[in-house]
Order: structure tokens, then C-alpha cells, then sequence
């Protein structure tokens, strides 16, 4: 496998919980290790009050593959601290994996139970997954949910993300990375612009204002450096005389003047009539402080150009994970056949076998139910859209879905994901899925279903 990036993620062998090795160590000593497993990621319920999901870090998941391998000081690690014996060591330093994954295009919305992404190699190898895969779909699928959210109800205008000072230094650059997949405009995050070629955006803070002797002198400083185009934070003192001695120092051509404080509904109001009556019809204003999907729906009647969302984005606005699991659908039996499996622990029940996806659609192309067919061919009725995309076959990546090009193609699959799903998407009000998920088994399914 190999990715074409600048970029060349850590090694993530060891970002995998301890039970994955001791089963690896257990079923190499029973023989069934080898065993060809079908693995499933997936999601049981969307969050309280969330009418639909957005596939995140699919393109990440991909990058930190192509580093999965255990080096030198990781197995002498392992085996210092008897985590598993010399037969596990040395299966492991030879891992690479050599299976095959599909899944949901990054971008894609999800229901209860999508197949998000599925696995197909032997149990060893898609065992020792499942953590890597977890950490990164629950993470990166919550931060494109809530983000989705967020520029669904700003419709036109712009979302900036801020929020790499609320979370840990990875974890921002994740975040920025989900949040654009999901339609914001821009980061404040280098790294993620490094990485991904993202869009990076950032003037000053109130830090800077504070520095001058006075306000004037801060924006005279900024306005000389940045250009007229800038964006000037007139809310460290007073919100009004900022608004003067912005429009003073930089005449009409001022870019933007920042809100960060107080009612932003009425002060934006206010601000943008002040703004008129100086001449400055063309100068933007962003808001910020705290902001969420509700403060912008909110917001929606004000004069407002932009939005920049820092805390809430990265954060899952409430819900931190996606609620994701990772679990054996099928196996290989004795003699070469597949069976399905499935675990039906009460409240934890999933349903076993391999799995299609498609997006049922009407005459005019939106969106009516996803349809989930198990073990079974679907019958396409000419509108359904297929979900399932190959992204690894045998052990080899196939291009497109990492780096740039990959953040790319996720943000044109999140906005004509979201286009044919129906219009109450933009509820934030609580409520089931905006569309319902549908079964079809092959005959054996039915009647154990029945």
C-alpha cells in the first residue's frame, strides 16, 4: 500500500487496545487465526436528537493503515511486558495487511446500522483493527455530524473552525480536517493545512489589541501588515468607537470587523447599521464566541457574513462520539464456506452477514430509505444509488481516498449526500431519521428472522 502525501503519518501498531493481541495470541493457539472473518463497522442508533450522520475519517483510517506494522522497539516492548508470547511476536513482525476493505465514501451521510466500512481478511488481521478503526470513524464522523449540522442552518454563510485550542494538538488537526469535509470554509489549523491542503484563515485576538498603547495603534499595525482586507476585532473595549476608528484607519475598503462578546444578535444589528452609515456597506462581519448549530440558527435573521465555531465543533457539539462498534459479521468455516454470525446480547443485537448498501431514491432523486441487503443481490429498481466503495484490495490502496485529493472528494460527497436527503435534515428540533433503514435477506435470513 502506499499513499501519495506529503505528509507521512506516525506508526499506529500500538494504537490498539491489549485484548486485541491476547485474542490474536489465543487464536493462533487454536488454530483459527487464520480463518478468512468478515469485520463491520457500524452504528447501532445515531446520537440522541440527530436525524442522520456524516461518514468522518475514512481517509485518515487509510493513512494510518499504510503505518500499521509492528517495528523493532514495539515488539521488544511487547515482549518485555509478556503482553503476548514468542509465537505472537513473531507473527506479528511480519504483519502487513493483505485484506480488503469498503465501506461509505467519506463525506456520505449514515443511518442506524449502514455497513460504514467492512474488513474482509483473516481474523488475525482484521482483529488487531479494531481499536484504530474505532478511534478514528468515532471521532472524526462525530466532529463532520455536528459540523454538518452547523452549515446546513448557516445555508450561505460561511463556518470558519477555531477550535484547535479546545482539544488535544491530533485531534485539532482531525477535527479541521472533518469539520471542511462537512462544508466549512476554512481553519484556523496550520497542520491540517500542511496535511490536507485546507484552507487556513486567522487575523488577530484580543492579546494583540492589548499589546498596543492603544487601539488605534493595534489597528494601524494590522491594517499596515494584513492589507485593508482584513479582519479587525472591535470588541476589546468599546464596540462602537472600535467600529469608527477601524472605518477611520481603513476608509471603505476594510474587509471585516469581528464580533466576540455579548448579545451577538442585537450588537451585529446594530454594527451593521453603524457600518452603513459610515459608508462601509461593503465591509463583513463575523461572529464568534461559543458558538453552535443553535446559536447560528439563531443568528440566521442577523446581519451576519460569517460564522467562526471553536469549542462546539470540536467537541461533537454534545455528542463526542459517533457510538460506532467494530464486530464479526461472518466467518470461514472448516470447510471453506462463510457463515454469518452476530451477537444477540440483549440490547447490543446485531445482525450477522455479509452486507450491500443502497440509498433508495424517488423519480426526482431524493432520498427515501437506505436499504441494507444481507448475503443477498439487491434489486436495483434504476434509482437506488450504491453506498459501498472498495477502498483496499488485497493489501493494496487504491488512490483517491487519502491526502488532498481525498478531503476533496468527501466534501463533494457530503454536499451531494446531503442534497437528496429530505429537507428536514435542517430540523434541529428532535426526531427519528430523516429516512428509514430497510432490510433484505437472502431466504435463510428470513426465516431466522421470522
Amino acid at each position: 500500500m502506499s499513499i501519495s502525501s506529503a505528509w507521512t503519518p506516525p506508526n499506529s501498531a500500538l494504537y490498539t487496545d491489549h485484548y486485541e493481541l491476547t485474542m490474536l495470541q489465543a487464536s493462533l493457539h487454536s488454530g483459527t487465526a487464520h480463518r478468512r472473518s468478515v469485520f463491520e463497522a457500524f452504528a447501532r442508533r445515531l446520537p440522541e436528537g440527530r436525524r442522520y450522520g456524516v461518514v468522518g475519517g475514512t481517509g485518515r483510517l487509510l493513512e494510518a493503515l499504510e503505518t500499521f506494522s509492528f517495528d523493532d522497539a514495539q515488539l521488544a516492548h511487547l515482549s518485555n511486558t509478556g503482553v503476548v508470547n514468542d509465537e505472537t511476536l513473531k507473527w506479528l513482525s511480519d504483519y502487513r495487511f493483505s485484506g480488503s476493505i469498503q465501506g461509505y465514501a467519506e463525506g456520505e451521510a449514515y443511518f442506524p446500522n449502514s455497513p460504514i466500512l467492512t474488513v474482509e481478511s483473516t481474523f488475525a488481521e482484521a482483529c488487531i483493527l479494531e481499536t484504530l478503526v474505532l478511534s478514528i470513524l468515532n471521532h472524526d464522523s462525530a466532529i463532520a455530524s455536528a459540523a454538518s449540522r452547523m452549515t446546513g442552518v448557516a445555508g450561505d454563510r460561511p463556518c470558519f473552525e477555531m477550535g484547535s485550542r479546545r482539544t488535544h494538538e491530533e485531534s485539532a488537526v482531525a477535527a479541521a480536517r472533518a469539520a471542511i469535509i462537512a462544508g466549512f470554509a476554512g481553519s484556523s489549523n496550520l497542520e491540517a493545512g500542511r496535511r490536507y491542503g485546507i484552507r487556513t484563515i486567522g487575523t488577530a485576538a484580543h492579546s494583540f489589541t492589548l499589546l498596543h498603547d492603544s487601539e488605534r495603534e493595534a489597528f494601524a499595525a494590522q491594517l499596515a501588515s494584513l492589507g485593508n482586507e482584513t479582519s479587525l476585532l472591535v470588541d476589546t473595549y468599546d464596540v462602537e468607537q472600535g467600529v469608527r476608528t477601524a472605518v477611520e484607519l481603513a476608509g471603505s475598503a476594510l474587509g471585516a470587523v469581528r464580533l466576540d462578546s455579548g448579545d451577538l444578535v442585537a450588537q451585529a444589528q446594530w454594527v451593521r447599521g453603524l457600518l452603513d452609515d459610515l459608508g462601509n456597506h461593503n465591509t463583513r462581519i463575523m461572529v464568534t464566541s461559543d458558538l453552535d448549530e443553535f446559536a447560528i440558527a439563531a443568528l440566521g435573521s442577523a446581519p451576519v457574513d460569517s460564522y467562526g465555531v471553536g469549542t462546539s465543533l470540536v467537541t461533537g457539539s454534545g455528542h463526542p462520539t459517533a457510538g460506532m462498534v467494530y464486530k464479526l459479521v461472518a466467518r470461514e468455516n472448516d470447510d471453506g464456506t462463510f457463515v454469518s454470525v452476530a451477537k444477540a446480547s440483549k440490547g447490543k443485537v446485531s445482525v450477522g452477514g455479509r452486507k450491500d448498501a443502497m440509498r433508495r431514491r424517488n423519480s426526482t432523486g431524493r432520498a427515501t430509505a437506505e436499504v441494507i441487503s444481507i448475503d443477498t443481490d439487491h434489486m436495483n429498481d434504476g434509482d437506488d444509488r450504491q453506498l459501498l466503495h472498495e477502498f483496499v484490495i488485497r493489501g493494496e490502496l487504491l488512490p483517491g481516498w487519502t491526502g488532498p485529493a481525498g478531503v476533496n472528494r468527501a466534501t463533494e460527497r457530503h454536499r451531494d449526500s446531503t442534497a437528496e436527503l429530505p429537507d428536514s435534515i435542517h430540523r434541529l428540533q428532535r426526531g427519528e431519521p430523516v429516512i428509514p433503514t430497510e432490510y433484505e435477506f437472502a431466504q435463510h435470513h428470513k426465516e431466522e428472522h421470522q
